[in-house]
């Protein structure tokens, strides 16, 4: 259960080729061990850092202007929220406790955060490509009705962004019930899914992680993309249509 997975002794379920022996660390048991120089600890840390703050600041901006201008909030545009958010969130839940970890060479945050960490950042990354995927099905449409642009059906697109959420939870909570576990991974100082152990519990989860959860979206949006392409060479679009995706409540 989810009390069997965040109470670690030591590091008892952590990634054990990361685990030093039992008073290495800390006096409560064994500590990760590093596989990063302090110097290659320094450039992980400033890149985060740098990726951090922009991916911060730019969805902050992007949600800024959507609630600023009323033109911008149509039913396709709100997938592009949803991903800000889930990008958002990745931005201030995530990437503070691995650019802390980096700078110390170690995680910080012990092993309940290390479970909240790789279950937050999963959850929010898979949100992100079901969304594109949705939003690609979503430019399809529009290429099929361009006149209509798509602008007043905001209950199919709020679906598609509850499907995104659901979907995601639906993969990113068994890990915590059993189905595989989120641990440490590469240097120590982030955590994600066990990619490593090659348990038949463990293998499985990651089998069908890449299946549904990348495979399968990155092909709707390579299907959708190449029907864009086709149709959007066998039906003229109108002149302002390119305006009519950004701006659909807008009137030309």
């Amino acid at each position: 259960m989810l009390a069997s997975n965040a109470s670690l002794s030591g590091c008892a379920e952590l990634n054990s080729a990361l685990c030093a022996g039992a008073g290495e660390g800390h006096p409560g048991g064994g500590s990760l061990r590093t596989t990063l120089s302090p110097t290659g600890h320094l450039v992980v840390a400033v890149c985060l850092g740098f990726i951090g703050a922009f991916g911060l600041l730019n969805n902050l901006l992007v949600l800024v202007l959507f609630c600023r201008y009323k033109m911008l909030r149509s039913p396709i545009n709100l997938l592009l929220i949803n991903i800000s958010v889930s990008d958002l969130l990745v931005c201030v839940l995530g990437t503070p406790f691995s650019f802390a970890a980096s700078t110390q060479g170690r995680w910080l945050i012990g092993a309940e955060g290390c479970v909240w960490y790789g279950f937050a950042n999963s959850l929010c990354g898979i949100v992100s490509l079901i969304s594109l995927a949705v939003l690609s099905y979503e430019r399809y449409s529009t290429m099929i009705t361009p006149t209509e642009a798509d602008s007043s059906n905001y209950r199919k697109t709020s679906l598609g962004i509850l499907l995104s959420w659901v979907y995601s939870l639906l993969w990113t909570l068994p890990p915590l019930f059993g189905w595989s576990h989120y641990g440490p991974e590469g240097p120590g100082t982030t955590c994600s899914v066990d990619w490593t152990a090659k348990t038949a519990n463990n293998m499985s989860y990651i089998i069908c992680l890449f299946v549904f959860c990348l495979i399968g979206p990155f092909l709707v949006i390579v299907y959708f993309d190449l029907l864009n392409w086709m149709v959007g060479g066998a039906i003229p679009a109108p002149a302002h249509w390119p305006h009519m995706l950004l701006f659909p409540n807008y009137n030309t």
